[in-house]
């Protein structure tokens, strides 16, 4: 009876701190000073702190663990015909009070800071196509020189000699290399791991993903090994408080192009052209076809295997599962959704007004 009544009672309070989330949600500049800016990087660093030196993820074993109590209650609550609807609710409701108030406190709060091109003083909340255009131009010629730099052939693919445990160490002083321009991306007490549910997020179409419980950077270790680089420095940024998609996608760029490693470099200019290429094939695949026609062949080889790489996993539940995970990005303030990865445009046009690419 207590335990019905507990679950009763942790419900109500889950009611509580969703409005309280939407009142805080009002006061970003707030959120920014005490939360993202004080307590989160305290909790941030203890946690990469205890877990660091632990080589698999504790989060995906958490979640395996839950997957596996759900099926279990619910094996047992049809086997047993002891199925209270009341009941039940109050109990996901009580779960659910608890995980909301951890995920809230750990991380989720990022997501109600203040926009990032704020603390960056950027100027403009729009482009034009021609800026657009100019700027994929810009990326493509940096492209076509690194990619000529390591290949030394316009024609072959970058191979990376090394393996993708060296590039994910090789993170943090790409990290080191940005908190010189950029004091407030500061990384220490280096976490990220493989998932252990490497397979399962190529067939749900995602390269990786931050555990807000745990604080830890899952890397999907199956994705292609040139934009692996980008995609650790993506997820690292998420550590670092960065909540919204596009935020840490441009962060990811900065960390991977200021970087000490032309591999580094690649991956993260060739991350922020396939953005730009997409934006302009949505609105005028003419000017596409243009631009894509002067990049390196041994660029649009490697973009060709990148593509066909996630085509070879594609199904039916790739489109559910990001259904659910736009919905998530909206029920936490990203208006864009899924959507939003793509708005780093902007972040990038605004930040190389000034500095040059």
């Amino acid at each position: 009876m207590e335990t019905k009544k507990t679950y009763k009672i942790l419900t109500l309070i889950l009611i509580m701190q969703w409005a309280l989330i939407q009142i805080l949600a009002q006061y970003p500049l707030f959120i920014e000073n005490y939360y993202s800016n004080g307590l989160y990087i305290y909790i941030s660093k203890f946690s990469r702190f205890i877990l660091s030196w632990i080589p698999f993820s504790i989060g995906d074993l958490m979640y395996a663990f839950f997957i596996i109590y759900i099926v279990k209650s619910i094996y047992k609550a049809i086997k047993t015909k002891q199925f209270n609807l009341k009941n039940t609710l109050f109990k996901i409701g009580g779960i659910a009070s608890v995980v909301f108030f951890i995920f809230q406190l750990n991380w989720g709060l990022n997501y109600l800071r203040e926009p990032l091109y704020y603390r960056l003083n950027f100027k403009k909340n729009t482009y034009t196509a021609n800026e657009l255009y100019g700027f994929t131009e810009k990326l493509i010629t940096k492209v076509n020189e690194v990619q000529l730099s390591i290949t030394h052939n316009d024609t072959v693919v970058v191979e990376n000699p090394i393996s993708k445990k060296e590039i994910k160490n090789e993170a943090s002083f790409a990290y080191n290399q940005l908190q010189k321009k950029h004091h407030q991306f500061i990384y220490s007490n280096p976490e990220i791991k493989h998932s252990l549910f490497s397979l399962p997020l190529t067939y749900m179409g995602f390269a990786g993903y931050l555990n807000p419980i745990t604080n830890e950077a899952q890397v999907n270790y199956l994705i292609p090994k040139n934009s692996y680089p980008a995609t650790v420095c993506h997820e690292i940024a998420h550590q670092l408080g960065i909540a919204s998609e596009k935020e840490a996608n441009f962060v990811g760029y900065l960390a991977a192009t200021n970087a000490n490693n032309t591999y580094y470099n690649y991956s993260g200019y060739l991350m922020a052209l396939k953005y730009c290429l997409y934006e302009i094939y949505q609105n005028e695949p003419d000017k596409f076809d243009t631009l894509k026609a002067t990049l390196n062949k041994g660029v649009l080889k490697d973009m060709q295997q990148h593509q066909d790489f996630w085509q070879s996993y594609q199904n039916w539940s790739e489109q559910f599962f990001k259904i659910f995970y736009d919905s998530y990005l909206k029920a936490n303030k990203q208006e864009a959704g899924i959507y939003g990865y793509n708005k780093v445009i902007l972040l990038l046009i605004n930040y190389h007004l000034t500095e040059k690419l």
